[in-house]
C-alpha cells in the first residue's frame, strides 16, 4: 500500500510524457504562428512591366516621367532598351514594406526581343503590364495601343507556356474582373468587393474580354494636359475627345483592362493610379469609384465598364458616327510641323565685345578742320568746304604776298572769310574756331611735335588779337608783334610792316 503524499515510478513518468507533449504543442503553435505571419508579408517578386511608343518629333510618350512621378524621382533620366525602376511599397497597418520592381521598354519596337528578361514561364504569374499613350498626338493613340498589343500577344504565345497554366491565369483575370463591385456597396464585413458569379455574368465578360493573355494590364494615357491646346491650335471639340474615349475604352473592354488619363506636369491622377496599382498587386484597400466627369483626369477600374455605360459617349456625337474609322475622326494635321527645340543662343565674352567697339571706333575716318595738326573732329562740326592750313595762317609763307598792298594791312586773317548767299561770314565762325581749339586743346593731346605745338599755340593768339581789334575797331596795339616763336625760324609781322 502506497503512503499518500508520494508518488510512484508510474507517476512520475506519466507527468513526464503529459509535459513532453505540451511543449511539443508549444513549438508546434510557434511554427504555425511564424508561418502564416510570413505568408502575410508583402512578396518581393512582384514586377511591373511598362510599353508604349514613342511619338512624332522630340517628343515622347511620357514612360520615364510617369514612372518617376510615382517612385517620387524629381530628376527622371531616359535610358535605351531596357530600364529598371522600382517603387518602394510599405504597409503601415503590417508594419512591412517591399519593393515593386519596373521594367521600362523602350518606345522603338526594335527592343521587344528584350521582353524575354522580364516576362517569362517564371515571371507569368507576377507581372502587371502598363499600356502607355500620349494625348499630346491623339491621331496615334489606338494604332501605339493595338501596336503593343499585339506585341504582348505574340510574345505570350512564343512563351509555349502549358495549356493548363495559361488557361489558369485567364480564369484568375477572368474573375478578378467579374468580381469587381462599386465601393461601398460590398456586402457588409467584406472588405475586399466581392460579388457571386452566375452563368449569366460568365457569359457576358467572355463576350466583352475577347482577347484574354492571362495578365493584368492597364492603360495609361499621359500628357492630357495637351487637351487645351488641342482645342485651342487645332479646333477640337468636346465630341472629338469623347469619340477618343469611347474609342479607348472599348479597346480597354476587349482586353479585360483598366483605364487612366494623368498628367505628371500637372499632377493629375498619379496618385490615384499609384493606389490602384498596389492594390491590383498586393491587395491594398481600394475606394475609389470610377471617375468619368473630367475629360482630362478620367479614371475607369477594370470589370466597372460595359457597352451600354459606353454608349453614354455615342450619344454626344454630332458630326460623327461610333462606326468610323478612328483615323477618319482623329485626322494628323497635314501641317503640322514637329516640335523645335530653339537653338541656345550663347552670350558673347565681355572682352571680345568690347574689342569689337573698339575696332569700330577706330574706324572713323579723321577730318582736320579747324583743329591742331593731328586732332580729330566730326563732319557734322565743321564745314568741309572750309579748310585752314599753316600756310595760310602765317605771313611769309609760300602763296601768300610778303609785302602788302598800300592800304592794306599785313596781317593775314587766321581763319578764311567763307562765301555765302549773303555775303562773307567772318567773325562769329572765327570765334567759334578760337574756342572750339580751346577745348580740343584740354581733352585731346595733339598729335605732332613741339613745332607743331608752337604754331597751334601762335595761331591762337594772332586769331583773338585779331578779332578783338575787329570787334573793338581800334588798331593793333604798339608793340605787339604778332611773330611765331623764334624757333619756325620765320621773319615777324613787325619786319614786314617795315619793309
Amino acid at each position: 500500500m502506497a503512503l499518500l503524499g508520494v508518488k510512484s515510478n508510474a507517476d512520475v513518468k506519466l507527468e513526464d510524457k503529459f509535459e513532453d507533449a505540451d511543449n511539443a504543442n508549444l513549438w508546434l503553435e510557434i511554427l504555425q504562428e511564424v508561418q502564416e505571419s510570413s505568408s502575410n508579408k508583402l512578396p518581393s517578386c512582384k514586377t511591373l512591366l511598362v510599353l508604349g511608343s514613342n511619338d512624332t518629333g522630340d517628343n515622347e510618350s511620357g514612360k520615364t516621367s510617369l514612372i518617376a512621378k510615382l517612385e517620387g524621382n524629381e530628376d527622371p533620366r531616359k535610358g535605351s532598351g531596357l530600364e529598371y525602376h522600382y517603387i518602394y511599397v510599405r504597409d503601415e497597418y503590417r508594419d512591412d514594406h517591399t519593393r515593386l520592381g519596373v521594367y521600362v521598354l523602350d518606345g522603338d519596337q526594335w527592343h521587344r526581343n528584350l521582353l524575354k528578361f522580364v516576362l517569362n514561364e517564371e515571371t507569368f504569374s507576377n507581372n502587371t503590364v502598363l499600356l502607355t499613350a500620349s494625348m499630346s498626338e491623339p491621331w496615334d493613340i489606338m494604332e501605339s495601343l493595338r501596336n503593343w498589343a499585339n506585341i504582348l500577344e505574340e510574345h505570350v504565345q512564343r512563351l509555349r507556356l502549358p495549356e493548363s497554366v495559361i488557361e489558369e491565369h485567364r480564369r484568375r483575370v477572368l474573375k478578378r474582373f467579374e468580381d469587381y463591385v462599386e465601393p461601398g456597396s460590398e456586402p457588409d464585413g467584406v472588405s475586399t468587393p466581392v460579388r457571386p458569379v452566375s452563368i449569366a455574368d460568365s457569359l457576358t465578360s467572355d463576350r466583352e474580354i475577347q482577347c484574354n493573355l492571362g495578365l493584368e494590364i492597364i492603360v495609361v494615357i499621359t500628357k492630357t494636359d495637351a487637351i487645351s491646346s488641342l482645342e485651342k491650335n487645332l479646333d477640337f471639340k468636346e465630341e472629338h475627345f469623347d469619340f477618343i474615349q469611347m474609342s479607348i475604352r472599348n479597346f480597354c473592354l476587349q482586353y479585360g483592362a483598366a483605364l487612366f488619363y494623368v498628367s505628371v506636369k500637372e499632377d493629375k491622377n498619379c496618385d490615384l493610379l499609384l493606389k490602384y496599382l498596389v492594390h491590383r498587386i498586393y491587395a491594398f484597400p481600394f475606394r475609389t469609384p470610377a471617375l468619368v466627369v473630367e475629360k482630362d483626369a478620367v479614371f475607369i477600374p477594370a470589370g466597372w465598364d460595359n457597352l451600354k455605360k459606353i454608349s453614354i459617349l455615342v450619344d454626344n456625337l454630332t458630326t460623327m458616327k461610333p462606326d468610323d474609322s478612328y483615323n477618319e475622326v482623329i485626322v494628323k494635321p497635314v501641317n503640322r510641323k514637329p516640335l523645335q527645340r530653339e537653338a541656345e543662343i550663347a552670350a558673347e565674352d565681355d572682352e571680345a565685345f568690347l574689342c569689337k567697339l573698339q575696332s569700330l571706333l577706330n574706324q572713323q575716318v579723321p577730318v582736320n578742320v579747324g583743329r591742331p595738326v593731328g586732332s580729330q573732329e566730326t563732319p557734322i562740326r565743321t564745314a568741309p568746304s572750309v579748310q585752314k592750313s599753316a600756310d595760310r595762317r602765317l605771313s611769309g609763307s609760300p602763296g601768300v604776298n610778303a609785302s602788302p598792298k598800300k592800304g592794306q594791312s599785313n596781317v593775314q586773317p587766321f581763319f578764311p572769310q567763307i562765301e555765302g548767299k549773303h555775303g562773307t561770314v567772318g567773325g562769329e565762325g572765327v570765334l567759334q574756331n578760337f574756342f572750339n581749339s580751346l577745348l580740343n586743346r584740354r581733352t585731346g593731346s595733339p598729335i605732332g611735335g613741339p613745332s607743331v605745338r608752337g604754331l597751334d599755340k601762335t595761331a591762337a593768339r594772332l586769331d583773338a588779337a585779331v578779332e578783338l581789334d575787329r570787334m573793338a575797331g581800334t588798331k593793333k596795339p604798339a608793340g605787339f608783334s604778332s611773330s611765331p616763336d623764334p624757333q619756325f625760324g620765320e621773319e615777324s609781322e613787325d619786319k614786314n610792316v617795315q619793309s
